[in-house]
């Protein structure tokens, strides 16, 4: 090899090395990471010919999507053929959702349950009525961050309730449905917030302390990226993977909502909500995502699920969540019913 030769291969790879460098300070800030700068940056290093499937004759139920990251996961889902449900609390906007779906997708594989996370009435009314019919992709997208304590009718705390019971028990009820899948996956869309929070079982209703809305839901984000990893763990050996993931700082109807100050701060660096989703829907589909189980992935690349020594928690921790969820999974007997959107509990469009 020239001497010219080897320098001009020196300085070739000068720009990818700079650029890694400029990656991983520009991460470190988290601001520039979570951001639509960092999704941008990211965003090069994506092999986009993970997304070219064809996913006709994949059920996917998506919680929470008539709005946000859930919306726009449900349509990415869509023009890729997926047949996609859409798991709504409110009718009314979820078959305005459905509506433009449709629209933009041309699609005829969308279909709308009317099913309320936090209600467990509700999540078993919708399971029992699925029908055998297998389930390929989960996602538990829905979620709150209310500004003041409220319980739902069973009384649980409506965080708790909406973003780590719900979940555990719909997938409890469903796990049958997705063993039954050739290559299943289910998906919490979690938080980076959830980095500051440790795993903490004590008070879980918030009735001995003064209500923080976004302390409990930080909590309730990092108990998603733990049952993730029991679930998942629960699925080893088999095609099944579970999943957590957080999207980033992503503008969507429930930031601005929820934290209003925060929208108006980030307004100009947030990421759209499809670039919020794609690594849900990146997850769902891509096939590089079978070798992998029970990671917490950020960006299409897995991440530490601890950045602070004080956020480890215990192994007892950890069986105690479970537990606690276990205890509210408890489907009633299957009914039969005749007509597949009859058994999935239908909402008229």
């Amino acid at each position: 090899m020239s001497a010219t030769v080897a320098l001009n291969r020196v300085f070739k790879g000068i720009p990818a090395v700079l650029d890694s460098i400029r990656t991983e300070v520009l991460d470190r800030s988290i601001v520039f990471s979570f951001d639509r700068s960092g999704y941008e940056r990211h965003q090069r290093m994506f092999r986009q010919d993970d997304l070219d499937v064809d996913a006709r004759g994949r059920v996917c139920l998506v919680t929470g999507a008539n709005s946000g990251i859930g919306f726009a996961t449900a349509e990415a889902l869509a023009r890729r053929g997926a047949s996609v449900w859409l798991l709504c609390r409110d009718a009314g906007r979820g078959r305005r959702a459905l509506r433009e779906l449709r629209l933009r997708t041309g699609s005829d594989a969308l279909e709308l349950a009317q099913v309320d996370v936090s209600d467990l009435a509700s999540l078993r009314r919708f399971a029992d009525g699925w029908g055998p019919t297998p389930v390929d992709v989960l996602i538990h997208n829905a979620g709150v961050l209310p500004d003041a304590r409220q319980v739902n009718s069973t009384g649980i705390e409506s965080t708790l309730a909406t973003n780590v019971i719900g979940p555990f028990v719909l997938t409890q009820l469903l796990w049958a449905r997705l063993a039954a899948s050739a290559a299943a996956r289910v998906i919490f869309v979690s938080s980076g917030g959830m980095y500051a929070q440790r795993l903490d079982l004590d008070d879980l209703d918030w009735t001995r302390r003064r209500f923080d809305g976004v302390a409990a839901y930080a909590q309730t984000k990092r108990m998603q990226v733990v049952l993730a990893e029991l679930l998942a763990a629960r699925a080893a050996g088999t095609p099944m993977t579970v999943h957590a993931m957080h999207p980033g700082w992503a503008d969507t109807p429930a930031v601005r909502t929820s934290l209003p100050r925060f929208h108006r701060w980030m307004a100009s660096r947030l990421r759209s909500p499809e670039q919020g989703a794609d690594t849900v829907v990146w997850l769902a589909l891509s096939a590089r995502v079978a070798a992998h189980n029970g990671a917490f992935w950020f960006d299409r690349v897995p991440q530490p699920t601890h950045l602070l020594p004080f956020t480890r928690e215990a192994t007892a921790d950890r069986q105690a969540l479970w537990d606690l969820c276990a205890r509210y999974v408890n489907p009633p007997p299957s009914r039969t019913a005749t007509g597949r959107g009859a058994r999935a509990g239908r909402t008229a469009t």
